[in-house]
């Protein structure tokens, strides 16, 4: 047994304002700690107990590699099966690592695609849809260059096992996965877990304040949408540490089991020196604590923390769940266990990482103040507040909506909104809202063409590559039928003719003169691009109602102006 662990575990809670844990200590298959602490939820006083379901997070990763494991064990799939030979619509950014990218790759964190978070982090796209914006999210590093952790690598593993079997990634997960390891209550949606008569509810923090957090979806499911409860994952657990086998019975091969639990990508430096260099398999991570060879992983979500951590030459696994994120206390709880469970010298782990939490919640209040002063009092945006409403659009990230709002701007994107605060010139930010799902301090810049239209938003949406470029719907004149019939006609600029006309659907066709005919892309007012020339812009002149007198062609050596010729 674990000596004064409920203490600990107590203790610990109370530190770091954890409502509900739930932990499994299982050594040589059976468990020697299997129970809950605490509330489920701070607003209510039910207990959690080892039945109690939790959002595993992350951990679900070490699932979607068992998953094709089974497929490769049926040589329906090889780990180095490249992913166009199975989707053979996928596509990513670079045309080379669309062709060359395998299954190996997706679940080693090797692709060369930074996280990319906020593609499902909204919650309002379904994986397919995701999918299909891979083309438009740019790389940071070339493939297999270094590991860079990535959900939507995940999300195509998922999609992977749904080709070769045939089913819904759940109902493959369920049918070949969870039934057999025994698994009795389980789900693959916060909707699901919010219905579960025992569920934990999330907990957020703001500084040192625990909020009661908002149920956020995890519509990236092969990533991190698995709902189970402690006992259930000590299942797994049991289930990997006998190299596959449930009750005696083969579920993966030993082959599978040791390809996912195989060092391939170096990860880091470890945190701290009793924890060796980090790496990373197929859907688990691999490290040395105190000497010994340790296999994890962990998983994080807005009110959630989990960890699962296992020593394959003691046979020991250790899982804690909690109901509040962000936190130590997973691994915290997990070393302690393991220095107890080894016969290490005893290591003062929560001394340790308390001093942390408080260092962290002092170096909080100082980054505020360094964001606060960052502010350039007296600067005003650069075009009254109404020139920068309208809805951007970005072919992955989706639209954002800028509305006027009283005095000050909000907006709107994927179902999450607010005011705007501005920060210099023509520079917003977003607001801190903790407990959602929510790009907190987001700078959003608004960019304006050479003739000083607001046409564009740069948003720092993945800090490793430039910032996603969101560019201004069409609006304006330029968008009617109307209008555009009262552009066409016969123009000439000297003695060079420029004629306009429309095609089948209304749009207008631009041709100069011993020139290509050029399509014309509604942008704003009675302002058109010219499709395949982006530098130029051509604008209508309406001196009266219902009167185009003039095609004014803005170029970057100059505007010209060609009048109209009134038969």
């Amino acid at each position: 047994m674990l000596s004064g662990f409920d203490a600990l575990v107590d203790k610990s809670m109370a530190e770091w304002k954890i409502p509900g844990l739930a932990l499994a200590v299982i050594r040589d298959g059976e468990p020697i700690l299997l129970r809950g602490y605490g509330a489920r939820d701070s607003a209510a006083p039910e207990p959690v107990t080892a039945a109690t379901q939790f959002l595993l997070c992350s951990i679900t990763k070490s699932f979607t590699a068992a998953g094709l494991g089974l497929l490769v064990d049926e040589r329906k799939l090889d780990w180095t099966t490249p992913v166009r030979d199975i989707i053979p619509g996928f596509r990513l950014h670079d045309a080379v690592a669309t062709q060359r990218i395998t299954v190996r790759d997706l679940l080693s964190h090797h692709s060369g695609l930074p996280r990319h978070d906020w593609i499902h982090t909204p919650g309002d796209l379904d994986t397919s849809q995701m999918l299909e914006r891979l083309p438009h999210l740019a790389p940071s590093r070339e493939l297999r260059e270094s590991w860079q952790y990535q959900n939507l690598g995940y999300v195509i593993a998922g999609h992977v096992a749904e080709r070769i079997s045939g089913q819904r990634w759940e109902d493959f997960t369920t049918q070949r996965l969870l039934q057999p390891l025994g698994f009795t209550r389980f789900g693959f949606s916060v909707e699901a877990l919010a219905a579960d008569p025992d569920h934990a509810h999330p907990h957020a923090m703001d500084g040192d304040e625990r909020l009661r957090a908002s149920w956020a979806a995890i519509r990236a499911t092969p990533a991190g949408g698995l709902n189970a409860s402690v006992e259930d994952l000590a299942r797994w657990m049991r289930c990997l540490l006998d190299e596959g086998k449930v009750d005696g019975n083969a579920l993966l091969s030993p082959g599978i089991v040791r390809d996912m639990m195989t060092p391939r990508v170096h990860v880091c430096r470890a945190e701290f020196p009793e924890v060796g260099d980090v790496h990373y398999g197929l859907g688990l991570t691999a490290e040395h604590y105190r000497g010994e060879r340790t296999v994890s992983h962990s998983g994080s979500w807005l009110g959630w923390a989990t960890l699962m951590t296992m020593m394959p030459a003691r046979r020991l696994g250790i899982a804690v769940l909690t109901n509040r994120a962000p936190g130590a206390v997973t691994a915290l709880l997990t070393y302690a266990a393991l220095d107890q469970l080894c016969g290490h010298s005893p290591i003062d782990w929560f001394s340790r990482l308390r001093a942390r939490r408080h260092e962290m919640l002092a170096q909080l209040q100082i980054d505020k103040a360094a964001r606060l002063a960052r502010q350039h009092a007296g600067t005003t945006p650069s075009h009254p507040l109404h020139d920068y409403a309208g809805t951007y659009s970005h072919p992955a990230y989706g639209d954002i909506t800028i509305e006027t709002d009283g005095d000050a701007l909000s907006w709107h994107w994927r179902g999450m909104s607010g005011r705007l605060e501005h920060r210099h010139y023509d520079v917003f930010t977003t607001t801190e809202k903790p407990a959602e799902i929510h790009p907190d301090n987001l700078a959003l810049t608004f960019l304006y063409d050479r003739d000083g239209t607001i046409d564009r938003i740069a948003a720092p949406l993945e800090p490793l590559v430039d910032d996603i470029v969101f560019h201004r719907f069409a609006a304006g004149e330029a968008t009617n039928a109307a209008f555009r019939a009262r552009c066409v006609g016969e123009y000439w600029h000297s003695a060079l003719r420029v004629d306009v006309e429309t095609d089948a659907a209304g749009g207008l066709l631009l041709t100069i003169a011993g020139q290509p005919r050029r399509r014309l892309l509604p942008l704003h007012g009675r302002t058109f691009g010219i499709e395949d020339l982006p530098r130029i812009r051509v604008e209508f002149r309406m001196p009266a109602p219902e009167t185009v007198d003039a095609v004014v062609l803005c170029r970057p050596n100059g505007t010209f102006v060609a009048m109209r010729v009134v038969t």
